[in-house]
């Protein structure tokens, strides 16, 4: 993962030149940060999180800038859309993978099933059709929530 880290700065840092964005090493400490989280996020739980390990790495507004950044680049992307929520994940060193969503507790399940990928190949060749990037979100009631019932 080390590896797959320094490689996506120096594309990062690439990126960043090419839209004329600035080049700060606090940007870089947040892409450090955000990898160690290892869960799904809401911005605003990843601040307090980020806050809570170093109160000077940056500000609201900067990480805020960096996640909305690193978006746009690739490494993280919007997953979930749930009750005026929405769940990001870092994918950097991250198969394609889809998820389940608990409506009571929130739990998220992720998986892959190379039968769904076939299937949406197939889909998108009937139609003679691109596809650019995809997502699966199942909302549904999970076994703990299911079992207090």
């Amino acid at each position: 993962m080390q590896a797959e880290l320094e490689n996506l700065k120096i594309d990062f840092e690439k990126f960043l030149k090419n839209k004329g964005n600035k080049i700060t090493r606090r940007r870089f400490d947040i892409i450090e940060i955000i990898a160690s989280y290892g869960k799904h996020f809401e911005i605003e739980e990843l601040v307090r999180w980020i806050s809570s390990q170093n109160k000077n790495i940056a500000s609201r507004s900067t990480i805020y800038r960096t996640v909305k950044l690193l978006q746009e680049f690739g490494a993280i992307r919007e997953v979930i859309k749930l009750n005026n929520r929405t769940i990001y994940e870092f994918v950097v060193g991250k198969q394609h993978h889809e998820h389940l969503i608990c409506v009571e507790c929130g739990k998220i399940i992720e998986f892959y099933k190379q039968d769904i990928e076939v299937l949406q190949d197939e889909v998108c060749k009937e139609y003679d059709f691109t596809p650019l990037n995809h997502r699966l979100e199942i909302f549904g009631i999970c076994s703990n929530c299911k079992n207090k019932a």
